[in-house]
């Protein structure tokens, strides 16, 4: 292994991994910490961990122990993989455990750069843009476990982590990577901000990072990473499953719920709430035998506006609301998968978080992309193919997309 990913949920770990996946790597997703080796042909391994919102401490420890795993492996150069708009709190995750990981691995010029230019997310003067908005005036100020009100990456950063938060401007990245290089080792204990806004900026970032024990960003950060081990791209084999499908959608960014309008218009449809989640009065069973009675994959939702959402929080707690949700999609993902379903749509982090890990897969192989960030994936070893979708990611007709692709 050359390279190690540790991600902060399961969208973000498939995003990353088809990154590399495209660059040439030979790429295996792991569902939590592997519990043995990686194959000999694992160039790149990705642990996607469910730690962005849990705990600082436990996600320390966490990503502690999946660094200590991938370095095991042979990994020389450790990725945290965080969201491309870079979903925290003003005490964490990000900060926490960039600082211990840096810590671990001895490194000294932490380079930050959540940027991801196909999908609108850019870095520019420290201030991470979604599309031509600030990220504090987009929909991320709505959402509902990390809601982001301050586009400064220098100064929300500097709110988690005991590290001096530095930056390296365009103007620098512009000037190449020999630039960048030169201006990163200036800085001593410090965790510097990159400006990126286009997918060249990032590929300049990536070769300036050759041989740095740690970066900490979105999946951009990824694309000029192969190239530092003289890896080019290659054609992503792929094998889908011709049988029954199904959408679970638990994200309620404006993006998911779009794509939850448009797929309305062709598909049955199934509501989850809040209300019906906490009370635990859906039948698993029942709503089984309703996805496997429908002529086209059925799309089963939590989606909902953030007024509905902020009112079931109020009502019954943010994590306890946000926790039965996850837990039914899990267990209803688990018995779809028993009962011969082999193609799940899960739209939303946590969601596809619960869901992955409510089937077991723990290992799995990447396909080509869907949409920008979200690739086709194989439980390795099963007649099951998934699709694991970031909130924000895709176009409207998203859902139909990832579905006739994972049908190969």
């Amino acid at each position: 292994m050359k390279l190690g990913v540790i991600a902060d949920d399961f969208t973000g770990a498939s995003d990353i991994a088809l990154a590399l996946a495209e660059g040439g790597m030979a790429t295996v997703q792991y569902g939590g910490l592997p519990d043995g080796p990686a194959d000999k042909d694992v160039q790149a391994g990705v642990i996607a961990l469910k730690c962005r919102t849990i705990l600082p401490k436990t996600a320390v420890e966490q990503t502690c122990a999946a660094a200590d795993w991938l370095l095991a492996q042979g990994a020389e150069q450790i990725i945290y993989k965080v969201c491309s708009t870079f979903d925290s709190t003003r005490e964490g995750n990000i900060g926490p455990v960039a600082q211990a990981l840096a810590e671990k691995l001895g490194e000294t010029a932490v380079l930050v750069c959540p940027a991801f230019p196909e999908n609108g997310r850019s870095v520019y003067q420290g201030h991470l843009f979604v599309a031509d908005t600030l990220l504090s005036d987009s929909g991320m100020r709505n959402h509902p476990l990390t809601p982001m009100t301050d586009p400064d990456l220098r100064r929300w950063l500097a709110h988690q982590t005991s590290w001096p938060v530095a930056h390296l401007p365009a103007a620098t990245v512009f000037q190449g990577a020999g630039a960048a290089r030169a201006a990163l080792a200036t800085h001593a204990r410090a965790m510097v901000i990159g400006d990126a806004i286009r997918d060249e900026d990032l590929r300049t970032l990536g070769a300036a990072a050759k041989g740095r024990r740690l970066l900490v960003g979105g999946s951009g950060i990824a694309l000029g990473l192969p190239a530092n081990w003289d890896i080019a791209p290659a054609p992503i084999p792929w094998d889908g499953e011709a049988g029954p499908g199904v959408v679970l959608s638990g994200s309620c960014s404006v993006a998911t719920r779009g794509q939850v309008e448009t797929y309305s218009a062709k598909a049955a449809t199934w509501e989850i709430t809040a209300e019906a989640a906490m009370a635990g009065n859906i039948d698993i069973d029942e709503v089984s035998e309703w996805v496997l009675a429908q002529d086209t994959a059925p799309l089963i939702y939590s989606s909902a506006d953030p007024k509905k959402v902020s009112a079931a929080q109020k009502r019954f707690g943010r994590e306890e609301s946000a926790e039965a949700i996850e837990t039914l999609f899990a267990r209803l993902a688990a018995r779809l998968a028993e009962k011969g379903i082999g193609r799940i749509v899960t739209a939303g982090g946590e969601t596809s978080g619960a869901v992955t890990q409510a089937l077991g897969a723990d290992r799995l192989r990447i396909g080509p992309r869907i949409a920008a960030g979200v690739p086709a994936l194989r439980v390795d070893g099963r007649p099951l193919v998934l699709a694991l979708k970031s909130g924000n990611f895709g176009g409207p007709d998203f859902f139909a997309e990832a579905l006739t692709l994972l049908k190969g």
